[in-house]
């Protein structure tokens, strides 16, 4: 009994000790990553310092570039690109200086091999987010449209209120905004309908197959003339084009404003007055006549005049 006694209480005495030195070792290095950090707070703190500075340098930049590339007569798109380029090497920079400060083991090669990785690692992971970014900047650098141009892609038909280096806002003409990836921009044919202030519109035009096709086309060239709508400096085309199934078709072509709204009002005044001027000049507008022709004659009976009174 006393041997069993004894060896359940060196057992527990063994295990007390067990867990003592586990406890002292924890606690010894809870204590030595305190101490280290201790140490290292001043590399610490001057690292929190150079990303101050890189942020105040980046937001120097955005201020003053404003104002310096203002007097450089460039896109305002090319300008925006530059200054975002120049924010990205900032922070770079900043960020690769932060890391050799907190870090002073650390030399600039190997900052830079091991960036390199975690950009290969990044750029595999987030694929459609670079593509996006890099289809943002080739945009920004060498496509035409600027912010305030009207833009048509597949069905994406609107304003262009903002261009971000991995979005593009679209505002279209009924008020709903789209937010076009840039890579979808980059990768399909993009219509700008105000690449230069005045487009070219065109209406078609009936007439009546008895009427005379010249006085037609005289009298529709001065009334287009006439219209405010239309930009005078450019040439108003009247072409008679094909003969149609109840009319003769007349080709109707000018110049007006290059925004949506220009077009529709410019093709409003432009209808209303061509109208206006065949009534007056009694030149008839058709409706779509049908011609029916049958086989044999048709047999015609008259109803006896009795029966035409009582019915």
């Amino acid at each position: 009994m006393t041997d069993a006694t004894t060896d359940i209480n060196g057992g527990i005495d063994g295990a007390i000790d067990t867990v003592d030195e586990v406890t002292l070792t924890v606690w010894q290095t809870v204590m030595g990553m305190w101490n280290s950090f201790l140490e290292h707070t001043p590399y610490i703190f001057a690292g929190v310092v150079v990303l101050c500075l890189t942020w105040f340098a980046s937001y120097l930049v955005h201020r003053l570039g404003n104002r310096l590339l203002g007097y450089w007569h460039k896109r305002e798109s090319l300008k925006e690109l530059i200054l975002r380029l120049i924010s990205i090497l900032i922070w770079v920079l900043g960020l690769l200086l932060t890391a050799i400060v907190i870090f002073p083991g650390l030399t600039p090669s190997k900052a830079l091999g091991g960036l390199g990785l975690v950009s290969i690692a990044v750029g595999l992971a987030f694929k459609d987010i670079f593509e996006n970014f890099f289809a943002g900047i080739l945009i920004l650098w060498r496509f035409p449209f600027e912010k305030g141009d009207f833009i048509e892609c597949e069905d994406v038909f609107g304003r262009v209120e903002q261009v971000w280096v991995r979005m593009s806002y679209i505002r279209e003409t009924s008020g709903e905004l789209v937010v076009v990836p840039n890579s979808f921009l980059f990768k399909n044919p993009v219509r700008i309908l105000t690449d230069q202030d005045q487009r070219r519109v065109t209406i078609m035009v009936g007439v009546a197959y008895g009427e005379n096709l010249g006085e037609a086309v005289t009298l529709i060239e001065k009334t287009v003339k006439t219209c405010p709508s239309i930009v005078s400096d450019k040439p108003v085309q009247i072409f008679p084009q094909a003969f149609g199934s109840s009319s003769m078709d007349i080709e109707v072509t000018w110049w007006t404003g290059a925004k949506p709204v220009d077009i529709r009002q410019s093709r409003g005044e432009v209808v209303e007055a061509i109208k206006q001027a065949l009534d007056d000049a009694n030149i008839e507008i058709p409706f779509p006549y049908r011609t029916m022709t049958f086989a044999e004659p048709l047999e015609i009976k008259s109803l006896p005049s009795q029966s035409i009174a009582s019915g």
